[in-house]
């Protein structure tokens, strides 16, 4: 039955209290991964959250990943046959940098004019507390709905994402007919994201005194070669493919570069190795194993030029570009949610990283990712998220589920 204004505006209040409240607790617990550090993980926010699922009759599954590194799902069955809608938010943050340098102290949550601050309140705590707050009211008002909710809660997206690949693994994302990747998107519903590839580049070369270099093999001046040769090659994908209507553009960006890789550098000192990291953005129209084979050619060709020329490369991480229809039905129902929630037209955009929900369409599950939160702010000094933005997204969450779950308008 239709709820009356009335009883629609006590839910949304009694919604964003709780989003608030949610937030703030899940804040206040540290979740940075600090290799070697004790309490270094997102054990402590996992098992609050995990706990906090439970108390709402949430069936809940908690896998550890890695020591102190656990996945935490949530599975909510109406007992009805029906589609399975997921929602996904890791628990783990970014370090915090130089407390000194933030206004706030990092993980105090404050609230000051309308906005909350503090490590993970936009990146992502405060869309993880959104999608529970939104399945718990589901929950409270009884709704009808069929079908399935799982609420996946993996570690480490800010690493190398080994949380969802062993949620994938054992099985979870097995029937799963659409996803909402819950990152700060201001709401925007994000279709396509770009590819990553990390790769790790080394030139060997032969130590030697700097006052007689010709005795030794300089892998600097090769590197130098190799990087010069690669910016050419986005040069070329950029006139190639253009600007992407929502992506931007595609992008080879040296980041890391290290001589000697072990041991101490002396500037009199032609160092044995070099080494540099490659952080490669990819948009629809590129293909990654052309591009492993574009690295290759440039290596090859140096080498035919140098006989003393010896590099070789690695890809250490691979995450194809995603693209998702308009017309699938997850994108479907968060645009007439969007719609429904706040009386505009829906924003499409594109996300300019990876998240996890990379993997998820490897399965071939349709993605949409949005969220509260400026799309700007993620990893800053004096992070925050605006408070009504944090409700709005709560009531977006809970409207896009139940138009999902049972083709409501």
């Amino acid at each position: 039955m239709p709820q009356s204004l009335e009883n629609i505006e006590k839910r949304r209040v009694r919604d964003r209290q709780e989003v608030i409240e949610l937030t703030q607790k899940l804040v206040q617990i540290p979740s940075v991964y600090r290799p070697g550090v004790e309490g270094g993980n997102e054990e402590k926010v996992a098992l609050f959250v995990a706990d906090y699922l439970k108390k709402l009759g949430i069936d809940v599954h908690v896998e550890e990943v890695e020591p102190g590194r656990p996945n935490v799902i949530g599975i909510i069955d109406s007992g009805k046959p029906g589609p399975t809608l997921l929602f996904e938010g890791h628990t783990d943050v970014v370090t915090e940098g130089d407390i000194e340098a933030w206004d706030y102290k990092p993980f105090s949550a404050v609230i000051e004019d309308g906005r909350m601050y503090g490590r993970g309140t936009n990146d992502t705590k405060g869309n993880l507390a959104c999608m529970i707050t939104a399945v718990h009211s589901l929950l409270r008002d009884q709704e009808d709905w069929s079908g399935k909710i799982i609420l996946c809660i993996p570690c480490d997206e800010e690493g190398m994402m080994i949380g969802i690949k062993h949620f994938i693994k054992q099985g979870w994302a097995e029937g799963v007919d659409g996803a909402i990747i819950c990152e700060p998107e201001e709401n925007q519903l994000c279709i396509t994201q770009k590819g990553a590839m990390r790769v790790v580049i080394r030139v060997q070369g032969k130590m030697a005194h700097g006052a007689m270099p010709l005795s030794g093999i300089n892998p600097n001046t090769r590197m130098a070669k190799i990087i010069c040769a690669l910016d050419e090659y986005e040069s070329r994908e950029k006139t190639r493919l253009g600007r992407h209507e929502l992506l931007g553009w595609p992008s080879i960006t040296p980041t890391i570069l290290q001589a000697p890789v072990k041991g101490d550098a002396q500037i009199n000192v032609v160092p044995d190795q070099c080494m540099t990291t490659l952080d490669i953005r990819t948009i629809p129209g590129q293909f990654h194993d052309e591009i492993a084979r574009e690295i290759q050619s440039i290596l090859d060709n140096l080498a035919k030029e140098d006989p003393d020329f010896k590099a070789e490369f690695e890809v250490i991480e691979d995450r194809p570009w995603t693209e998702t229809s308009k017309e699938e039905p997850v994108v479907q129902a968060l645009a007439q949610a969007y719609q429904k929630v706040t009386g505009k037209e829906p924003f499409y955009n594109g996300v300019p990283g990876a998240t996890d929900g990379t993997f998820l369409h490897l399965e071939g599950i349709p993605i949409v990712t949005t969220g509260a939160g400026d799309r700007e702010v993620p990893h800053q000094i004096n992070e925050y998220v605006d408070i009504e933005e944090l409700a709005e997204t709560t009531e977006i969450y809970r409207t896009a589920a139940l138009i999902f779950l049972n083709g409501k308008k």
